[in-house]
């Protein structure tokens, strides 16, 4: 998969685009993402209220990194998706992603971004903490992380 023409952008795609990409995603997500939600509601909450750094090839939405950052009272942003089709993976565009959402959150003064992580998605925990993501609580399930924006 070439990824030179990759373009990277933010909130531009459709609701649609979003669902698309979500369902071909569906099983890289541990558990699958249509066994927690109702996949066509969260696109369109995805589109409706959160800000999306997404990576296009060609009309290939190829990856999406999607955040909350209505919160700022508190100054809290909250990553609710990182998602790649499986050809796209371990090519660096998950990074590309969070490393935009990073700088979306300087530049809009939040001070930090938290998120949620199954506690056995090993790739996605070591991206993270890659970022400088920290381990704050953790259930039977899941891992709360945390980034302090600088």
């Amino acid at each position: 998969m070439d990824i030179s023409n990759l373009e990277y952008k933010s909130k531009t795609a459709t609701e649609a685009e979003i669902y698309t990409h979500l369902k071909e995603c569906d099983d890289n997500f541990i558990p699958p993402l249509s066994e927690k939600v109702d996949v066509q509601e969260y696109s369109k909450k995805l589109y409706g209220k959160s800000v999306t750094f997404e990576a296009w090839s060609k009309n290939i939405l190829a990856g999406l990194v999607a955040a909350y950052f209505n919160d700022p009272k508190n100054q809290t942003g909250y990553i609710t998706n990182v998602s790649l089709i499986k050809d796209y993976s371990g090519r660096g565009i998950a990074s590309r992603l969070i490393e935009d959402c990073i700088q979306y959150a300087k530049q809009n003064k939040f001070r930090e971004i938290r998120l949620e992580v199954n506690k056995d998605n090993g790739p996605a925990i070591h991206l993270y903490k890659k970022y400088g993501f920290i381990e704050y609580e953790k259930n039977d399930n899941s891992l709360f992380m945390m980034f302090k924006v600088s």
